[in-house]
Parts: C-alpha cells; sequence; structure tokens
C-alpha cells in the first residue's frame, strides 16, 4: 500500500471520526476533547511552519473551525507536504510520549502488517490492552475519543498538498508508511470505540424509554 493511499484513508476515516462526534456523541466531554486533539493537530501546523520557515499569519484552537493560516513555506513543495501532513507525526509523537512518559509504555503502539488483515487486527488489539479500571486506560480512552482531529489531516491540508501527494502514489518511504499505518491504526480504534458508545447510549436510551413507559 503506497504512502499517498495511507495518506487519502487517514484523512477520510478522520473526517468520518469528526462526524460522528459531532453527529452521536455531541456531549459535553466529547467537545472538551475535541480541543484537546484540535490543540495538537494545530500545533503540529504550527511547529512545522517554523522548521519551514513559514511565517504563521494566525493560529486559532478555540473555534469552531480550527486552523493556522501561514505564508508559503521556505522550501518549495516540500515545504506544504510537511505542514500539510504534520498532525500525523505530531499526534502520533504526542502519544508516543504520553504512553512512554507518563504511562511507562503501558500500551503497545506497534506497526500493523500492510495488509487488509493487519491493519483491522491492530486497533482490535490495541483496544483489548484498555482496562477500565487502570488510570492509564481511561487517559487513553479519552484521548482516543477523538484522535481523528488530532492525528488527521483536514480536506484542506490535502488540497495544500495535493501535487505530492500524487507522487506519494507512485514513492514508496517505508519509514513514513510505518507513521501512516499506526495512525491509520489509531484512527480505526478511534472509530470502533465511537460505535460502541453510540451503540451503549442508544440501548441506554431505549432501556430508560421503556421503563417510564
Amino acid at each position: 500500500m503506497s504512502l499517498g493511499m495511507i495518506l487519502v484513508l487517514v484523512v477520510l476515516l478522520g473526517y468520518v471520526s469528526n462526524l460522528l462526534n459531532w453527529r452521536f456523541l455531541n456531549y459535553r466531554l466529547t467537545h472538551y476533547l475535541y480541543y484537546i486533539g484540535a490543540f495538537v493537530h494545530e500545533s503540529s501546523h504550527a511547529i512545522a511552519c517554523i522548521l519551514t520557515g513559514a511565517k504563521i499569519q494566525e493560529f486559532t484552537v478555540f473555534s469552531s473551525q480550527p486552523h493556522v493560516t501561514y505564508r508559503p513555506s521556505k522550501i518549495p513543495f516540500v515545504g506544504n507536504l510537511l505542514i500539510s501532513s504534520a498532525p500525523v507525526f505530531g499526534g502520533l509523537l504526542f502519544l508516543f510520549l504520553l504512553n512512554h512518559f507518563a504511562f511507562s509504555g503501558y500500551f503497545t503502539i506497534g506497526v500493523p502488517m500492510a495488509t487488509l488483515q493487519g491493519i483491522l487486527l491492530s486497533p482490535i488489539h490495541l483496544l483489548t490492552e484498555l482496562h477500565i479500571f487502570h488510570m492509564e486506560s481511561l487517559v487513553m480512552l479519552l484521548l482516543l475519543i477523538n484522535v481523528g482531529a488530532m492525528i488527521g489531516p483536514s480536506l484542506q491540508d490535502m488540497k495544500n498538498m495535493w501535487f505530492m501527494l500524487l507522487l506519494l502514489f507512485f514513492v514508496r518511504i517505508p519509514a513514513l508508511t510505518e507513521f501512516g499505518l499506526i495512525a491509520l491504526s489509531l484512527i480505526l480504534a478511534n472509530i470502533l470505540l465511537q460505535i460502541v458508545l453510540i451503540t451503549l447510549f442508544g440501548l441506554s436510551r431505549l432501556f430508560i424509554a421503556r421503563m417510564r413507559s
């Protein structure tokens, strides 16, 4: 699987994740979690701007549309690619550092096999490591609810790097592909978790409605 295809899937699944949150998990807690993910996401863009010489014009997190606006990078083509894809690496780095230093490696965040079976089984393996009575699991559970906003580049990010993205469909970079597969696995874990929560909340509302009738 090419890096370009992986990035497209990360973007699309990240969009699905955000859609599920706002349509079916529209609670105050998920709003707060969204801003944590948005802060990591936009901070990743901002750091990439600094590293590639792109002057930041606006940095906004706590709004309905968090964003970073910036002037063109001093590194042609590659600079835009790095800035636009920065949330993938920044989000993964944030989760890795949290797991390594705060949780002492509690979770195994490995690289899934680049096969359909490997990609589908990896998020299930991660979710099986969650133990609801452990503080580490509770924190990771809360972060996973909105990891799509944290890691997934936006549709605008895709537009900003469309030319380089086309090249990535044909160029293989193993190290970057591994990062992309990990991001894909985490977003799939996010979506599975969201589906479980949506189902549980739906069943609880149905049960309460029947008890009252």
